[in-house]
């Protein structure tokens, strides 16, 4: 499959922020594999210094080359226009055509082990780790279009998933992608983990990600699907690290598929739609326990009444 490289290079008084900003632009357009370039040194230049690859911060994306690739690019460059008007960042995007093997190597250079929390690392599969007593290592090949884990509303619903979980507990994951979410709960006690995406990639990248980390085959499901449409037995946990525009649409149908007490995690929300979200949430019966921000994402967690 052929892709499209947007590399956003920018410049900012704050470019920790800014790069954040950029990147929340490429998930809230549903694109998970996201690059960002960190240079060791950031160079005092005037602000019309020219771009240069090896000087400047940058976030990549990557687009699928589909039916819906120009409204990608419009929706992007009209979101980054904003975001340079707003902020004050200066920013220029170029684009290139990388085949999905090309794109496998240059991924290497920008993801390496990573801790989530005091008991879960994620880490390539090119990238070698010795674990420390009580650490656990959660392997991820991401695939093209998928997540590495490491993005702040995926970092937030492991932390919640490791609060939460009981051992014994079955765990459903709405929006899988790469499966980071299932094996997490695999790894701190889930003994029945499901996932559902609706990308049929997903699920073969999600599938390869389980059994790459050691989850039996008969403690697994990932099907394609859309939402919890066709689930017809009910979970101990549910993770939803999806649009928060999904979401709304989820919660009408989500307290069918959740045992008594049991905990849902929701979470790709950024801050000014939380208060919808949790609008809902309270119209439906769910119970409000706890949320959490981080890098302006929100993430949920709610329990049924």
């Amino acid at each position: 499959m052929s892709w499209i490289e947007a590399r956003v290079v920018f410049k900012s008084k704050d470019p920790v922020i800014a790069g954040d900003l950029i990147s929340n632009i490429f998930y809230e357009l549903g694109i998970q594999g996201v690059c960002t370039e960190d240079p060791e040194v950031w160079p005092d230049e005037p602000a019309d210094a020219s771009f240069e690859a090896d000087k400047d911060y940058a976030v990549s994306g990557y687009l699928p080359v589909d039916d819906r690739i120009e409204f990608l690019r419009s929706a992007l460059e009209t979101d980054l226009s904003g975001l340079e008007r707003d902020n004050g960042i200066i920013l220029k995007v170029t684009y290139r055509n990388v085949e999905e093997e090309d794109w496998s190597e240059s991924w290497k250079r920008y993801f390496s082990p990573t801790k989530i929390t005091d008991r879960i690392i994620v880490k390539p599969t090119w990238h070698d780790y010795i674990p420390l007593k009580g650490e656990s290592v959660i392997e991820i090949d991401p695939g093209m279009a998928f997540g590495t884990g490491t993005h702040p509303t995926t970092s937030l619903c492991v932390k919640m998933i490791e609060k939460y979980i009981r051992s014994g507990d079955t765990f459903l994951d709405i929006g899988s992608g790469s499966g980071v979410l299932m094996i997490a709960a695999s790894k701190l006690g889930a003994t029945d983990v499901w996932g559902i995406d609706n990308d049929d990639t997903a699920v073969e990248v999600a599938t390869y990600n389980l059994k790459l980390n050691g989850v039996r085959e008969e403690a697994f499901n990932v099907r394609r699907g859309d939402l919890a449409t066709g689930v017809t037995r009910r979970f101990n946990m549910i993770t939803a690290n999806i649009l928060s525009e999904v979401i709304i649409v989820l919660l009408d149908d989500i307290t069918r598929v959740m045992e008594k007490e049991g905990v849902l995690i929701c979470s790709g929300i950024i801050e000014k739609n939380a208060p919808n979200i949790l609008d809902k949430m309270n119209r439906i019966g769910l119970e409000i326990t706890e949320t959490h921000s981080k890098d302006e994402w929100v993430t949920i967690v709610a329990k049924v009444k």
